[in-house]
């Protein structure tokens, strides 16, 4: 049965502005070895000062974001567009990096003088700015935070293990990720995932490398028929909630995309330095409000719905530009390849395995995953990969080889509990948490509609070597290589009251409704 590759040839019509954050801000692992291994580096010096002639592929960094503890509500804009320029730093030496990459392997004292010093100072001056910032907002100022601003130099890593997925081989997430969504099987657990450890992939190195020179590469694939079942889901109690909303939205066939973020980074174009799609809502980007969102256009059949979804895009590295090569998001921050059209897009909400679900107060954020997964490890890592027809095979740190007939497909489970107070946190994450195993959700947090998110694709198998190489790859920041771990997706709630009472009440009694 023959492949057939989609394309998306238009890009969103605004101007894409000057780089910004990365998700979170602050840390990152710079690579810019063209096969770059899939791992971390091990008993690296603390000063960054590896013997002379020793092969370096990344600088890395403290992630400032993910430490941040209270910040007042009034400074999160400023302290996250402090966090952006911490990241406009970071890309800033990444390039550096590559281009003195020859001689601080022979003279790792210059890579100090040039990458290393510099980059701490300028660290520590937004360090600084974030600390009084939230002085100035009546928090306590944070202790140490300029602790943070040392990044050192890591040597290369060809262990072939990804720091975070592939330590986890085998293992549940543990995030609600088991439950069942209109019909489809589409647990997180990631247990079993590249049984062979991806070393059907060939020795680090030899692969494509991708055709931005910095991933994906062979390792970072699976055959999904060598990945033993791993799906379990918790099993309904009395009380629970069985019903499921589903709402259709296209698949941005449309063509909206840009580099923001504007839950991570209000205010600053480029703030994700990849492109994403986007469906429902019309009017996200970089500064769009809560009002923007009310008042904007929606892609979802029920107009109730003006809600925003959007993922990093999948592209096909097949040596062919679209037309982002020479913007921002694309081609300058190293995304390259032909944008793919989802062949499907489903939305579903979900209930809760123990208890009845209540409504989620609009403008709640969400994300759900880590685009620094390859960088902080797995801890927030929670998108799964897998192929038609073997969704009970989920992989978290491995792209799938479908068989043919066989179409990838990228699937999120979104945190399915609230506390009950907050839309979004400091972090963008602790306002909301996965169920437990059992399905319950932690004390002090209710149990909301999961978001249940399917993305498919008609694309063809990866091939390494040859005339023609070609993989596919999700969009990343520079630093994460493409790699299938830092697959994340975004979603802000913009349901009117009434259909979101609408959805709460199929749930709960047990329903399937559009």
């Amino acid at each position: 049965m023959a492949r057939t590759t989609r394309k998306r040839s238009t890009l969103a019509n605004r101007a894409i502005a000057a780089s910004a954050a990365l998700i979170l801000g602050g840390g990152g692992l710079i690579a810019v070895n063209v096969y770059a291994s899939a791992g971390e580096g091990n008993g690296q010096n603390p000063n960054g000062a590896q013997a002379a002639g020793q092969s370096v592929s990344t600088i890395d960094c403290p992630d400032v974001g993910n430490e941040l503890g209270e910040v007042p509500q009034q400074e999160r804009g400023n302290v996250d567009r402090e966090l952006a320029t911490l990241d406009t730093q970071i890309t800033t030496a990444y390039q550096r990096f590559a281009d003195l990459k020859q001689r601080i392997e022979s003279d790792r004292q210059y890579g100090q003088q040039q990458i290393l010093t510099p980059l701490k100072n300028e660290r520590t001056v937004i360090l600084q700015r974030i600390a009084a910032l939230i002085e100035r907002g009546n928090a306590p100022r944070p202790q140490n935070l300029e602790s943070m601003a040392p990044c050192t130099l890591r040597a290369d890593d060809n262990a072939g293990q990804n720091q975070g997925g592939g330590q986890n081989q085998g293992n549940d997430q543990g995030q609600n990720g088991g439950q069942e969504g209109d019909g489809q099987d589409q647990g997180q657990e990631n247990g079993g995932q590249g049984q062979d450890g991806g070393q059907d992939g060939g020795d680090q190195g030899n692969g494509n490398g991708g055709q931005a020179g910095n991933g994906p590469e062979q390792s970072d694939f699976v055959d999904i028929q060598s990945v033993q079942p791993n799906v379990s889901k918790p099993r309904n109690r009395n009380g629970a909630s069985r019903g499921t909303f589903s709402t259709s939205c296209g698949v941005n066939e449309n063509g909206k995309f840009n580099p923001d973020n504007v839950i991570v980074a209000p205010g600053v174009a480029n703030g994700a330095h990849h492109m994403h799609d986007y469906v429902g809502n019309q009017a996200n980007d970089a500064f769009a409000s809560d009002d923007d969102l009310a008042n904007g256009q929606t892609t979802c059949a029920n107009q109730g719905d003006k809600s925003t979804y959007y993922w990093p895009v999948l592209r096909l590295q097949n040596g062919q530009q679209e037309n982002d090569a020479n913007a921002d998001g694309g081609g300058k921050d190293r995304n390259v390849g032909e944008i793919q059209t989802p062949s499907q897009v489903t939305l579903n909400f979900v209930g809760n395995p123990r208890s009845k679900v209540t409504a989620m107060p609009r403008f709640l954020r969400i994300i759900t995953g880590d685009a620094k997964a390859f960088v902080n490890g797995d801890a927030n890592a929670n998108a799964s990969w897998s192929c038609t027809g073997f969704e009970n095979r989920q992989l978290k740190d491995k792209y799938p080889i479908c068989p043919e007939g066989s179409q990838v497909v990228r699937s999120f489970k979104f945190q399915s509990c609230w506390d009950g107070q907050n839309t979004d946190s400091a972090n963008h994450r602790t306002h909301v948490a996965f169920a437990q195993a059992n399905g319950a959700c932690p004390n002090g947090f209710r149990a909301i509609p999961q978001l249940v998110q399917r993305i498919v694709y008609d694309v063809p198998p990866p091939v390494f070597d040859g005339a023609d190489p070609s993989v596919f790859a999700v969009d990343s920041f520079p630093e994460q290589l493409h790699k299938p771990i830092t697959d994340h997706g975004d979603f802000i709630n913009v349901f009117d009251q009434g259909l979101m009472n609408k959805v709460v009440n199929c749930i709960n009694t047990g329903r399937k409704c559009r």
